[in-house]
């Protein structure tokens, strides 16, 4: 893969992972639509590394914080008894949302990478999802904060998160959705589903770096080094920039815009496949 290429993807990943438009169904069809070559294990371990580096630095605080408390330390040292209690409870909640995603990953991913990534389900789940957005986006009290997040919602929102393996359907679209469906705010429901998806991200990073190491070690990497050093600098990179947009856009905003743009992207991959399918 060239260079170029590489940095291409590496900015779709990073766009598309956190924005809630399935970075699975960019990453397909970009490469489909170019006519490139498949980008392989390595440079698929290379994106899902970079999207970790974005996720780990944006909430790096948040995450050093929750995971001392929930492990029974008191952090910060000016914390209250209130408030290391609330970040225990957080903690677990998002072990108990890791549980379904982690389970569907194990036994599904295979299935769902060698059969299911086709235009045709990539495009419907584009447009069933942005519906199920814009009925959740379109709800009219969304009013409960991250601090009133339960083990229902952890519960739901990991489940939801396991659903996300199927292409198109997009982890932070469909994690979202659910939280804006169990009253979330906007940004609350943005901020569980990335936090949520730091242990699940790091998960695939560990399945896969095995096989890595394999080919490296076999002399059999298909991509050099360095480029896939600067695909995981430039994800991350980017990926950091996203994360930080995405949640002061929906401080203020809906999720309207990307119903809009699921749903146009959706028709034009179905008409596209009903037509190539025609001509076969």
């Amino acid at each position: 893969m060239p260079l170029y290429q590489a940095v291409i993807l590496a900015l779709v990943q990073a766009l598309t992972e956190f924005l809630p438009v399935s970075s699975t169904a960019h990453l397909t069809l970009v490469p489909w639509i170019m006519h490139w070559p498949d980008p392989g294990l390595a440079f698929d371990v290379a994106l899902h590394a970079g999207t970790l580096v974005a996720v780990l630095l944006y909430f790096f605080k948040d995450w050093v914080t929750l995971t001392l408390c929930g492990l029974g330390m008191k952090y910060p040292a000016t914390a209250s008894t209130e408030e290391v209690a609330q970040h225990r409870r957080l903690f677990w909640y998002m072990v108990i949302g890791t549980i379904p995603g982690g389970i569907a990953g194990k036994l599904f991913d295979r299935q769902v990478e060698d059969y299911f990534r086709t235009p045709m389900i990539i495009g419907a789940s584009m447009v069933l999802v942005a519906l199920l957005m814009w009925w959740a986006d379109s709800r009219p009290r969304l009013t409960r904060k991250l601090d009133d997040v339960n083990a229902g919602d952890a519960a739901a929102i990991g489940i939801a998160q396991a659903v996300a393996l199927w292409p198109g359907v997009s982890r932070s679209g469909i994690t979202i959705t659910t939280g804006l469906f169990r009253g979330l705010t906007r940004e609350a429901a943005t901020r569980f589903s990335f936090l949520l998806s730091a242990p699940l991200i790091a998960g695939a990073v560990a399945v896969k770096l095995p096989g890595l190491l394999k080919l490296h070690k076999a002399g059999e990497l298909d991509l050099p080094l360095s480029t896939l050093i600067i695909s995981i600098v430039i994800s991350g990179v980017a990926g950091y920039f996203v994360i930080a947009f995405f949640i002061r856009y929906l401080q203020t905003r809906t999720l309207k815009p990307f119903v809009v743009y699921r749903l146009v992207v959706g028709a034009m991959i179905l008409a596209w496949a009903f037509h190539q399918a025609g001509t076969h």
